[in-house]
């Protein structure tokens, strides 16, 4: 490869400098990304359109040089494929028509075969990789159980999840049923994903934080180490727990790779749970409303937390979709020029 950098990270090997990509990279903050979305009857059109996604994958590499791609699609087609459809509605997120509320609901859903249910992410991948001929690694991901399992019980965002979250305790037999389906459509997906081209997973477990540690531990933590499980012999895994700080002890022990840390996690005190492992994040994506001054200090900032082990520089979430390009092409630069 052209930049291997990236993922001689993800496997823990050394590198000259930290790597850096940004999570949400391909979306609203890049300008050719609006343009071709103008275009568009909506989000998932652009999702399930390969040549387009694999365009607007690739376009944070030319306008941003990050080291690495993340191909262009949302965490809901899983559920879409399983038989329980969403909507994308402007400015108000995702949105479930019909919602899982029995062991019925349960039965009805199917364990999604990927290349004929999620064949356009595929075939996205595929474009994408070729498009890409050796520039950077392409990264492939997916939704952590738990998470999917809060939209398809809660039918849409919330700030509590209680639906969602009320399961686990008046049906928890139920739960894992869905939780063990979504697992092995994940799993058959992220293999079919490094099958067409990715050379790392991710797995984002975006409501993580609003579960208790012991409700983590036996509806999420256990199903993500089934998915590394099974894709660690294949890829580096990346796990990304966003507000889970406690579950960093369990991670340790999992065949994941690399680790993700939100912007409230202490790299030093990770770093000593987990040893050698690589390390991902974390700068919270507000500090790039700073000035060119402040997005370099906090950066730099950042950057001496990590030291000691493997590193990949990244935020500790998506990247905010009012965020000016340029104070991230600041903090891109910032890392490249790191030698701490």
């Amino acid at each position: 490869m052209k930049n291997d950098l990236y993922l001689r990270a993800a496997r823990g090997e050394a590198t000259e400098r930290t790597p850096v990509w940004l999570m949400r990279q391909a979306g609203r903050i890049l300008p050719e990304y609006r343009a071709l979305r103008a275009r568009l009857s909506g989000f998932k059109e652009l999702v399930e359109t390969p040549e387009l996604a694999a365009e607007v994958t690739i376009q944070p590499i030319d306008a941003l040089d990050v080291d690495a791609a993340i191909i262009f699609s949302d965490i809901l087609v899983v559920p879409d494929a399983m038989g329980l459809p969403y909507e994308m509605v402007e400015a108000r997120g995702p949105l479930f028509p019909t919602v899982i509320k029995s062991a019925a609901d349960v039965d009805r859903l199917r364990i999604a075969d990927p290349e004929e249910s999620l064949g356009y992410v595929l075939e996205a991948l595929r474009i994408t990789k070729r498009a890409l001929n050796g520039r950077v690694p392409l990264i492939g991901f997916a939704g952590a159980p738990w998470t999917i399992l809060a939209y398809m019980v809660e039918g849409h965002g919330s700030k509590t999840f209680s639906k969602a979250r009320g399961m686990l305790y008046k049906e928890p037999a139920l739960a894992h049923r869905l939780l063990d389906k979504i697992t092995a459509t994940t799993i058959a997906y992220l293999q079919a994903q490094v099958a067409a081209g990715a050379q790392v997973v991710q797995v984002f477990d975006s409501w993580a934080g609003i579960l208790p540690p012991a409700h983590y531990a036996e509806f999420s933590t256990r199903y993500i180490g089934q998915i590394c499980a099974a894709l660690a012999p294949l890829v580096p895994v990346t796990v990304f727990a966003k507000g889970a700080w406690w579950a960093v002890e369990d991670f340790a022990a999992l065949p994941c790779r690399t680790i993700g840390l939100d912007w409230t996690e202490n790299p030093a005190a990770v770093r000593r749970v987990v040893g050698d492992k690589t390390l991902q994040g974390n700068l919270d994506p507000c500090a790039l409303y700073g000035t060119r001054d402040q997005v370099k200090a906090a950066t730099q900032a950042m950057l001496r937390q990590f030291a000691g082990g493997p590193h990949i520089a990244n935020l500790g979430h998506g990247v905010y979709p009012d965020t000016d390009p340029d104070s991230v092409r600041v903090f891109v630069d910032t890392v490249k020029e790191w030698r701490g």
